[in-house]
C-alpha cells in the first residue's frame, strides 16, 4: 500500500494507492500514515483506488481517526468504491466516520 499526500488549504489530502487494504499491507499503511498524521489535524482520505478492505484495514483507518481526533482534528473519507462503502455500512462504521462522495465535499466539510 502506497500513500501520497498533497496540501489543500489547511487540510491534507491523502490518496491510497493499491486495490486492497488488508492484513498483508496494513503495517505499511500505518507506517506511511504516521508522519502525515503528526503534521496535520485536518485530513481527507481519498479511497477511490481501494476495492477491498478487511478487518485489519478497517482497524488501520480507525486508528488514524483516533490519532487525529486525539489532536483535536478531523478526518473525512471520500470517493469510496461501492464494495468499500458497503463494508463500512455493514459494520456501521458510516456512523463513526464522516463519509462523502467527492474531495470537494470533503474539503467543504472539514474547512
Amino acid at each position: 500500500m502506497r500513500v501520497t499526500s498533497e496540501p489543500s488549504g489547511s487540510a491534507t489530502i491523502v490518496m491510497l494507492h493499491g486495490d486492497s487494504l488488508d492484513a498483508g499491507n496494513v503495517a505499511d499503511f500505518k507506517r506511511e500514515m504516521a508522519p502525515l498524521i503528526e503534521g496535520s489535524v485536518k485530513m481527507v482520505m481519498d479511497l477511490s483506488a481501494v476495492q477491498f478492505v478487511d478487518s485489519s484495514g478497517l482497524g488501520g483507518i480507525l486508528s488514524c481517526l483516533r490519532q487525529i481526533s486525539g489532536q483535536g482534528g478531523a478526518l473525512v473519507l471520500c470517493s469510496m468504491t461501492k464494495p468499500v462503502r458497503t463494508l463500512f455500512e455493514l459494520v456501521r462504521m458510516h456512523r463513526i466516520f464522516d463519509i462523502v462522495n467527492t474531495r470537494e465535499e470533503a474539503l467543504k466539510l472539514i474547512a
